[in-house]
């Protein structure tokens, strides 16, 4: 015979809500040591969740919702989705995501998504950027991953690009590099704060920092990686100036992949001869080049965590724009 939640609330000496709040994610406090206790006693008694029972109780089934924008084509997209799955799954719910894309719109898609009727919807990017919600729909989004929404009405988890650009710029000044050019993301707003933060650390280092040599990847408007690359053109340019660089700092691993092939053209040697740094620390190209490549890590995986935490609190939190920091992946190519 299957237990009820009163069996294991007589069992753990607790009351039903207790019980309830630990294997259904409700609004009881208890210590993660009673939450556990009272899983192992639902386990070796057999309880199983009546799904549909508790969606008809709650008004919710134990399901996060993701609205994935092109997020699944992305090569971070697993960093996100694990982040958020395994902090999801951790309180005995699961993560069912959403493409948007195509002919979708945002509000079609959250529509269909609320008839599984979740106990909450994330929205996530696959580039940080803003999203303009419909307003009639700003409330039914818990929290934007990767992107925030244009009129900052819900709570927004984002890397510190700024902050990142900073810290790899003065680690490039710190390996006494003082000439450092610095070939970025045209069009995209990641690229627009790490612009920010690099020239902020070359006016605090007693750098230039408005004459610092800033150039686009690419020949449009907007960096896509189908975009036609000029960072070879670029290179070139540079170690023929009557002032070389001694640091390249790269706007994403592709384009210092880029940077490394185009060096070696020109005989310079890394890091003898030039430092080479990115941002995002993309593991099948930075570890396998030669030198391994020093570049900031995203936050993906921690937003991940930090949004279930927030889908899954018993209050709302304040609505804001919270940056998360990137982590420095120190290698050899510096």
């Amino acid at each position: 015979m299957t237990s009820s939640l009163n069996d294991i609330a007589a069992r753990a000496g607790v009351s039903v809500k207790t019980v309830s709040g630990a294997l259904h994610g409700g609004s009881a406090r208890m210590s993660e040591e009673t939450r556990q206790r009272i899983k192992e006693i639902a386990q070796e008694l057999g309880y199983v969740t009546n799904f549909a029972a508790r969606s008809m109780r709650q008004g919710w089934m134990p399901l996060v919702g993701l609205v994935a924008d092109d997020l699944i084509t992305s090569p971070f997209a697993t960093e996100i989705i694990r982040g958020l799955d395994g902090a999801v799954r951790a309180a005995d719910m699961a993560v069912f995501a959403m493409t948007l894309g195509g002919h979708r719109s945002i509000a079609s898609i959250l529509d269909e998504m609320r008839r599984f009727r979740p106990r909450a919807i994330a929205y996530a990017a696959m580039y940080h950027k803003s999203v303009d919600l419909p307003p009639e729909f700003a409330d039914a989004v818990g929290v934007m991953i990767n992107c925030r929404d244009a009129n900052d009405r819900v709570t927004s988890l984002v890397p510190d690009e700024t902050g990142a650009a900073l810290e790899i710029t003065k680690y490039l000044i710190d390996a006494g590099r003082r000439n450092i050019a610095f070939i970025n993301l045209p069009g995209l707003l990641a690229g627009e704060l790490r612009e920010l933060g690099f020239r902020q650390a070359l006016d605090q280092a007693g750098i230039d920092g408005a004459g610092a040599i800033v150039l686009p990847a690419v020949s449009k408007a907007i960096y896509s990686d189908r975009a036609h690359s000029i960072v070879g053109a670029h290179v070139h340019a540079l170690m023929n100036a009557s002032q070389r660089p001694d640091a390249i700092l790269c706007g994403n691993d592709r384009v210092a992949m880029e940077v490394y092939a185009a060096l070696r053209r020109t005989g310079a040697s890394i890091p003898d001869d030039v430092a080479v740094a990115s941002f995002d620390n993309q593991v099948e190209i930075a570890s396998r080049l030669d030198p391994p490549l020093t570049t900031m890590a995203l936050p993906h995986r921690a937003m991940g965590r930090r949004a279930a935490q927030i889908l899954l609190a018993e209050d709302r939190a304040p609505v804001g724009v919270q940056k998360l920091p990137f982590q420095l992946v120190e290698r050899a190519s510096v």
